[in-house]
């Protein structure tokens, strides 16, 4: 064979040898891509690597005192790795059978022999992500990290730790639908005060890398890529706990009295539109809780509450003046095919009003002549003028569901020829009670109208972060010549009016009561359910706090504004006047009006000066040097004379204090015997009598006993 044919065919041999080398890869590749796939998915899926969110600490929610309305509470979850390298047969068998007593001493839920034959079972598994127990308290967290082999650690005892957090009310039902929460499903429900700030209160997740096992159980690999999470900021509310509580028995009060189906209140501070206190109970299935957030979301027919801003619109239209009247008839009015009535048609209406009293005994008749009067002939001038008082307008607060007002306007689909005369008294108007309380307010607060506002402040580590100021929505909802008149009327509506069951004397309320037959969408308004409500402010002359109190569907045939929810609205305020001093009159303690210094003992200087000083008394001293003084009262000061005290000499301590005798004379060595009570009038032993240890002295002081 010649060389050429030889490195041929050792070549040949070579290109076969590598063809069928990468055939066989070929081969290979298509088996485990096409014919085996399904092993190798499976061994996949078992070692797969995947990174899971770490929840952060979610922020906690404050009253306005810093008293916590909301927290998350730590709880953990307790699983154990079985194959941790260093967990060794020697380790696991010698302590098993403590560590499975102490695990039923600290639950109480299985016996110690249950608890050996789960932990024996799992070594021999090798289970590597056993669940002890869930919902583990932090305290008894320390107990278990104590407890044979889970206190060698993760690495030497297997000992897993997950944390979990569960929100909690310490004052449970209180504000707790405006507290709020959050749903962990994948739409994620945010209500309240939860879901309105969660960007600051939910934190940032951290990121943990996850091992799968097999059974799709998923262990954590710690140190391998972990971001911690940065917790939440906390958040500080403007309610008012004592306030709210005040506000939730009064209204708990009359709801049960009334047998009422819901009730909110809202307590508002005028200037700032803080929200002091809101309450929204439904019954649900014989006990009111929070449910539903009437306040917020339940946009409906005000009644005659709503006669504020219609009066106010025609006054401002230069229409009516306070003394002109009104001729109401026998309570009854006729417009179109709507039948207007006043409550008292049945005892013959009320006859010729001025505009002031039709406000005041809150007749239909006369708001419905007045506006059609007025307006009949150019509508859109009325709704333009609620329009531009902001009324229409959502107050778009930060928490959800907020309800829509509803004031039609001339032209539209529902407008009929009665409308106009409707909305005069507050029908086929719908608006939400804080809506409506934020237009009282306005009048309250001179004409200017702020949003209501819920959240002070954002702190982070207790260190404030961001502040929420008042936001004026309109500074002035009309004239200040017409505010005056409004607030008029607001007063005569107490002093003389409908609610005249709230005239006190020592603390003047300004408000408006109202009273609604409730539309339903089955039965129109043939099905007689209420809806009363009072909506006002207080101190009247200087206001500090507004208020409105609306009840659903009272029963037991009493359904008026001013006898459902004018008491709530009256206790909220008249415990507010004896609490916040801020609303009590002033004490004139000036010098002219102290009629008589009061009488002061004979004692030691220093404390009587200290005394003097505190009272803002006027005071002489003749002796600024002496310890001890002698009181004597002129007509417009004390004199201070100095008191000698002699060593070993029985001292004169008539007209002291019980306190100072006492250390006078025990310092000289005596024994002192009391009868009575107050100054000391005499002694048994004479002043300037030489002192002999241990001898008996016996006080007779001012009050003394039989």
């Amino acid at each position: 064979m010649s060389i050429k044919s030889d490195i041929l065919w050792r070549v040949g041999l070579v290109y076969l040898g590598a063809t069928l080398f990468a055939l066989v890869i070929i081969i290979k590749i298509v088996y485990l891509q096409f014919i085996n796939d399904e092993v190798w998915k499976s061994k996949a899926e078992n070692t797969k690597i995947k990174n899971f969110r770490i929840p952060p600490n979610r922020g906690d929610i404050y009253a306005s005192d810093m008293r916590l309305l909301a927290s998350s509470v730590p709880y953990y979850e307790i699983r154990m790795d079985m194959q941790t390298p260093a967990l060794t047969d020697r380790v696991f068998f010698n302590g098993v059978d403590s560590l499975a007593l102490c695990l039923s001493r600290l639950f109480y839920d299985r016996p110690a022999s249950e608890y050996k034959k789960i932990l024996v079972e799992a070594r021999k598994k090798g289970n590597r992500y056993l669940l002890i127990k869930n919902r583990v308290d932090y305290v008894q967290l320390k107990k278990l990290k104590t407890f044979p082999i889970f206190r060698l650690g993760q690495y030497k005892g297997g000992l897993i730790v997950n944390q979990e957090n569960h929100r909690q009310k310490p004052f449970r039902n209180l504000a707790s639908r405006t507290i709020g929460y959050i749903t962990k499903s994948t739409t994620g429900t945010k209500v309240g005060i939860e879901g309105a700030y969660d960007q600051y209160l939910g934190g940032v997740e951290g990121i943990t890398k996850m091992q799968k096992l097999a059974g799709n159980v998923w262990m954590p690999l710690d140190g391998a890529g972990k971001i911690e999470p940065k917790d939440g900021s906390s958040i500080v509310t403007t309610i008012d706990i004592n306030l709210q509580d005040v506000a939730e028995k009064a209204l708990m009060r009359q709801m049960v009295k009334h047998n009422a189906h819901g009730g909110t209140v809202v307590l508002m501070e005028v200037q700032t539109g803080e929200v002091k206190a809101i309450v929204n109970l439904t019954d649900t299935f014989g006990a009111y809780r929070e449910y539903y957030n009437y306040a917020v979301g339940q946009s409906s027919e005000p009644g005659s509450t709503f006669k504020l801003p219609v009066i106010i619109a025609a006054i401002e239209d230069g229409y009516i003046r306070l003394d002109d009247t009104i001729h109401t008839g026998n309570g009854l009015f006729r417009y179109y095919d709507l039948r207007v009535r006043d409550d008292n048609h049945t005892e013959g209406g009320h006859g010729t009003l001025t505009i002031e009293e039709v406000f005041e005994l809150s007749s239909n008749v006369g708001m419905a002549k007045i506006i059609t009067a007025a307006y009949r002939e150019n509508p859109k001038r009325f709704i333009d003028r609620l329009y531009g008082m902001g009324l229409n307008d959502p107050l778009n607060i930060a928490i959800k569901g907020e309800g829509k007002p509803v004031i039609r306007y001339p032209g539209d689909k529902l407008w009929s020829g009665v409308t106009l005369a409707s909305m005069s008294y507050g029908y086929e108007v719908k608006i939400t009670p804080l809506q409506l309380l934020a237009f009282y307010n306005a009048i309250a607060n001179d004409g200017k109208m702020v949003r209501p506002r819920f959240v002070k402040e954002v702190r982070c580590h207790g260190k404030v972060d961001q502040t929420f100021l008042t936001e004026i929505i309109n500074p002035s909802v009309c004239s200040r010549q017409t505010i005056k008149i409004a607030k008029k009327l607001l007063e005569g509506v107490v002093e003389d009016g409908t609610a005249q069951n709230l005239k006190s004397t020592h603390l003047k309320i300004a408000g408006k009561t109202g009273t609604t037959q409730m539309y339903s969408q089955k039965t129109g308004y043939r099905e007689k359910s209420y809806q009363a409500s009072f909506a006002g402010y207080f101190p009247a002359e200087n206001p500090k706090y507004s208020c409105i109190v609306v009840v659903y569907n009272p029963q037991n045939y009493v359904y008026h504004g001013a006898y459902v929810a004018g008491p709530v609205f009256n206790e909220i305020a008249n415990t507010i006047y004896v609490t916040d001093l801020a609303l009590l009159d002033p004490v004139n303690r000036t010098q002219e009006e102290l009629l008589e210094l009061p009488y002061s003992k004979n004692g030691h200087q220093s404390e009587l000066i200290t005394a003097l000083d505190l009272l803002d008394i006027e005071r002489m001293s003749k002796s600024p040097d002496a310890e001890w003084v002698i009181t004597n009262k002129t007509n417009n000061h004390i004199t201070l004379d100095g008191k000698n005290i002699i060593e070993n000499l029985v001292p004169d301590v008539v007209s002291m204090g019980l306190k100072d005798a006492v250390f006078l004379l025990e310092n000289l060595g005596m024994k002192v015997q009391v009868n009575g009570r107050g100054s000391v009038r005499s002694q048994s032993i004479a002043p300037g009598t030489r002192v002999r240890g241990g001898e008996v002295i016996k006080l007779d002081l001012s009050y003394t006993e039989g």
